[in-house]
């Protein structure tokens, strides 16, 4: 249902507006434990997920480090490595 919702501060492009939806997306997803709400929950889902993004992209836009900022690729072959290392048989 959830795929694990990644960091998105303190990269090389900034999180895009669509990749912090992604994530408030998945957030409310887990939560509400549906991955498509029913008819009737549906208006209450998609508020959620607007709010939620809404303030992720808040806390991102305030947030503040002195770390240099991350490469994206580089981020995505550690994964991978993890993954593989996790899931070999």
């Amino acid at each position: 249902m959830c795929r694990n919702i990644r960091q998105l501060h303190n990269f090389e492009p900034p999180a895009s507006t669509e990749e912090v939806h992604d994530a408030a997306l998945q957030y409310v997803r887990k939560i509400s434990g549906s991955t498509k709400p029913s008819k009737a929950n549906a208006e209450a889902f998609d508020r959620a997920v607007a709010e939620v993004a809404e303030a992720t992209q808040r806390l991102l836009d305030e947030l503040v480090t002195n770390s240099p900022p991350k490469n994206r690729e580089e981020e995505a072959a550690k994964r991978r490595a993890r993954a593989e290392a996790r899931f070999a048989a």
